[in-house]
Order: C-alpha cells, then sequence, then structure tokens
C-alpha cells in the first residue's frame, strides 16, 4: 500500500480477535488514505482534483495533509511543494528518453508550480491555475502511518509498530520501559546502519536520492526542488525522529531539498524533531539532540 511495503507488528499478551481485528484496522486505515490521496487511484479525490482542478466536499483529511504540506512549504522557502507534479512527470518524460529537460521545458512547467495557488474554502480545494496537479507523496505515507497507530490505539493496543516503506512510528514501547529498536541504513551498503536509535511513542522516517529515481534511461533523483524544478544533489539521506508521522516524512524531504547547513539550521529551530542526514561523500552530521536516540 502507498505504493510501498507495509509492516505492522502488535506485541500483546496473546494474539486474539481483538487483536487481529486491531491490525486489521489499521491496515484499513492505510488502505482508506490511499484511497483518498492516491495520484494512482482515479477516483481518489487528489486525482479528481488534478483532473478538474476542483474538489468539492473534500474529506477534512485531505484538507489537513494539504494544509500541513503548504505549511511546510512557507517553512521551507518554497524548496517543498505538493504542486511539483508537472516538474515531475516533465522529468519523468524527457529522462526515460535519456535526455534533460530544457530550461525552457522547465520554466514553463514551474509556472504551474505554486503551492499558494491552491485554495482552500471550507471543504472545497481548486487551483488558480489551469494545468496545476499536485502529489502528496512527500507527506501522506507518513500521515496514514499516523492513522493506523491512532487506529490500533482505539481498539485498545498498548504496543505496536507500523513500517511503511521506511515511514516508522511507535505506539509506547516493545514493552513497558523497552523501546523499539531502528536501524537507520546505509545508503551505500544497505546491509549496514548508521544509526541504530531508540523510540517509544516517537516517529522516524527517511528520504534519499538513493531510494527511487525517476525514469527509465536515465537516473535522476525523485527529490526535486520546487523552486528551480532541479534534482536535490547535496545530499545522500536525512532521517528525521519527530513524534508524528505527518512531520517525519515532510521533513525528511525538506531537510534533503534544504541542504546541510540550510536543513540542520532548521532543525535547530524545531521543538522535537531531531535528524541525521549523510551527505554525498559519506559523512554523517547529527542534530544536538539526536544522540539521546541513539542506542549503543
Amino acid at each position: 500500500m502507498m505504493g510501498t511495503s507495509v509492516a505492522i507488528t502488535i506485541v500483546a499478551p496473546n494474539a486474539d480477535e481483538t487483536t487481529k481485528k486491531a491490525l486489521t484496522l489499521a491496515f484499513d486505515e492505510i488502505r482508506r488514505i490511499e484511497d483518498l490521496m492516491s495520484i494512482y487511484r482515479q477516483d481518489s479525490e487528489v486525482s479528481v482534483l488534478n483532473r478538474d482542478g476542483f474538489c468539492g466536499n473534500a474529506s477534512s483529511e485531505l484538507i489537513h495533509v494539504v494544509k500541513t504540506a503548504s505549511c511546510y512549504s512557507e517553512l521551507s522557502g518554497g524548496v517543498f511543494d505538493i504542486t511539483i507534479l508537472p516538474i515531475l512527470d516533465l522529468w519523468k518524460e524527457k529522462s526515460n528518453d535519456g535526455i534533460s529537460p530544457t530550461d525552457v521545458d522547465l520554466s514553463r512547467s514551474l509556472e504551474l508550480v505554486n503551492y499558494r495557488n491552491i485554495i482552500v474554502e471550507d471543504r472545497r480545494l481548486w487551483f488558480r491555475k489551469a494545468g496545476m496537479r499536485l502529489t502528496l507523496a512527500g507527506i501522506a505515507k507518513g500521515y496514514a502511518v499516523d492513522r493506523a497507530i491512532e487506529a490500533m490505539q482505539r481498539a485498545g493496543i498498548k504496543h505496536a509498530l507500523v513500517n511503511a516503506g521506511g515511514d516508522i512510528r511507535a505506539l509506547a514501547g516493545k514493552a513497558e520501559e523497552v523501546p523499539w529498536r531502528i536501524a537507520v541504513r546505509n545508503p551505500k551498503d544497505k546491509s549496514l546502519s548508521v544509526s541504530i536509535v531508540k523510540v517509544c511513542d516517537e516517529a522516524i522516517a527517511t528520504s534519499g536520492s538513493y531510494e527511487r529515481h525517476i525514469g527509465r534511461e536515465m537516473k535522476v533523483s525523485h527529490i526535486v526542488d520546487a523552486r528551480t524544478g532541479q534534482p536535490a544533489q547535496e545530499m545522500m539521506s536525512t532521517t528525521i525522529i519527530s513524534k508524528n508521522g505527518i512531520d517525519a516524512d515532510a521533513l525528511s524531504t525538506v531537510v534533503f531539498l534544504l541542504g546541510v547547513e540550510n536543513g540542520m539550521d532548521l532543525v535547530k529551530k524545531l521543538s522535537g524533531v531531531e535528524a541525521l542526514v549523510m551527505t554525498n561523500e559519506g559523512k554523517v552530521i547529527k542534530s544536538s539532540g539526536y544522540a539521546k536516540f541513539e542506542s549503543l
């Protein structure tokens, strides 16, 4: 689901019907969010918005995710922007042919990229410009993980972990006073880790150019700066620890796009957020409070 493999772990005294029901409810929540927000489902609210330029009576959840994304766009100075889809499609088309977009191509598509041109009024969403389209790939997965955790909480589960392709959130610890231990993989060698963290009621998300690429003939990072239309190239990976999955998901992309200096400066200003980044040269840099999560 959500374009990746999803694993949910529940720790409970017995694998009884209540536990099994909670597991089903958690997966159902992720599937429901995907049905609302995927650009690959023709009847999703996002697909309707992209196709018609308008979505009336949008779900409160889509409104929430769009507004949260706009906050991160503002926070990042516009490097993160969910209206980036025309640029991503341009890169995909050109790289499938083994070429890069021209400056003219990019300039034309960039005219359709601006989060400020998404209008939200009550339950209605629309674009100011015809041809605009959005993707929630950099934030919806984290939100879906949050909703899965909430579904299990409502079902009475005390200890659980949701892992949606590296977007992870823990419900309490693995047991009372026993945190979950999560390995942050080395992008250069996925059999190795650069850090092991202990989480308990926290979320952790990693973004990296090594994870996924646009196009078949020419490998291009799928993480693109919305201001320039160019793929981000300064870092290899960014890992964020925060309280919620939606924030960790968005911030891992934001920091990746901002680069080491500006990205880590932003992390310093945010309460309850820590980061680990790896540069293209393999240098690992950690925020000042990251050490409290590390496991020896």
